[in-house]
């Protein structure tokens, strides 16, 4: 019984210590959309970043593993070509995202899916390109989108409260023999980005500061909407793996046709 509750007064503690060492940020710039919820973080964004590397990285070696990974080539020219246009219009969110360690891979798959980890480590699966057979704006609109939530910190912000609530912070990792936590973490960052849902606000604001970066790079915003008329339309038990973790509620269409508007214009001066 004494080591049981040695046990829970640890990871107490370790809650109460993460409480106290929270932060309130302020991730982004509220760009055209106006996305400018500030957020509160228990875990460091080195740490998370970190952490992701170390997840993207077993799921690239699976994936090498299996012979999945960027094996058709054309695929890989077209998603590593939009994420390039992509990747300097996170500046208006976020100066520093452009410099950070970006990784574009394709893995062949069935699953009708896309994610971007924290700092910026991206794959997109041959399903949702084949199975959609999805237009450049569209494949933009989903990129802008996981792009959206990694320059927003939902990844960190989702880990946070998850370590929190397994008690993996401070003094409550050290005395369940946790140690630094790398692994663990990384496999909670895992967790948040392939199991997890996100929150409607996170799916909100990654909707807008999505469309606002499609069309800075001179994709159009409005594909947004088509996206996720084929999601819907896409068949199979439980639908795509996508919307597993991107529930669309009713109204999110008309949500993304309205800031899609909102952002024409940035799309009439840069496309190509």
């Amino acid at each position: 019984m004494k080591i049981k509750s040695l046990f829970a007064w640890g990871g107490l503690l370790g809650c109460l210590l993460g409480l106290v060492a929270c932060q309130t940020v302020q991730t982004t710039q509220p760009g055209t959309v106006g996305v400018d919820r500030k957020q509160t973080m228990f875990l460091s964004e080195a740490e998370v970043n970190k952490s992701a590397q170390l997840a993207y990285q077993q799921e690239i070696k699976k994936a090498q593993a299996k012979n999945v990974l960027n094996t058709n080539a054309a695929h890989v020219q077209r998603v590593r070509a939009i994420a390039q246009r992509l990747i300097p219009a996170t500046a208006t969110f976020r100066p520093d995202a452009p410099k950070w360690a970006w990784e574009v891979n394709v893995i062949t798959s069935g699953d009708v899916n896309a994610w971007c980890m924290p700092g910026g480590k991206i794959a997109v699966y041959t399903g949702l390109i084949e199975k959609l057979k999805i237009t450049d704006d569209e494949l933009a609109a989903v990129m802008g989108h996981e792009i959206a939530h990694a320059l927003r910190e939902h990844g960190r912000e989702q880990a946070s409260q998850a370590a929190v609530q397994q008690g993996l912070l401070g003094i409550g990792g050290a005395l369940l023999g946790i140690g630094q936590g790398g692994m663990q973490l990384a496999s909670i960052v895992a967790d948040v980005t392939f199991n997890l849902p996100h929150s409607r606000t996170d799916e909100i604001e990654a909707d807008r500061i999505g469309v606002e970066l499609a069309a800075r790079a001179g994709y159009d915003p409005r594909a947004a909407v088509t996206l996720w008329q084929k999601m819907g339309q896409v068949g199979g038990a439980g639908g795509p793996q996508f919307l597993s973790t991107h529930p669309a509620p009713e109204n999110r269409q008309k949500d993304l046709a309205n800031y899609a508007a909102h952002v024409m214009p940035l799309y009439q001066k840069n496309k190509r």
